[in-house]
């Protein structure tokens, strides 16, 4: 069964890389352009995983990961943070708001896939 991830980023060359490392190493993938957009889609279909970029339009990354840790059914979903925003104010904001991981861009293929890979081991599956 392949693993869903879901890229939020409002850069279309972003989403299109992402995408691209992602399936490569196997995941089945899907795009939101934006925070609204995701929270959408996530409610239509709940990913795995949630890529998400901090510095978007309407709705910025750290509302929609308070917004899903705040939603009965979305509040362990696995959420990383990518953001080219790399002060600690910024990390530890996002870890507050309830990132499981908080990690800037650029990032390696490897490095990306290890880290969505560490936490579907720590996640149960959904349907066994």
């Amino acid at each position: 069964m392949n693993r869903f991830v879901l890229i939020v980023d409002d850069e279309p060359m972003a989403r299109t890389l992402l995408r691209l490392m992602l399936a490569r190493a196997g995941y089945s993938v899907s795009e939101a352009q934006d925070g609204l957009d995701a929270l959408k889609k996530i409610e239509m279909s709940q990913p795995d995983v949630v890529v998400l970029d901090v510095m978007m339009p309407g709705m910025d990354g750290f509302t929609v990961c308070k917004t899903l840790r705040e939603k009965e059914d979305t509040s362990k979903l696995p959420v990383i943070m990518l953001s080219a925003k790399s002060d600690m104010e910024s990390i530890n904001k996002g870890l507050s708001v309830g990132a499981n991981k908080y990690l800037t861009k650029p990032i390696s293929s490897d490095e990306l896939n290890r880290h969505v890979q560490e936490l579907l081991d720590n996640v149960e599956p959904s349907s066994i």
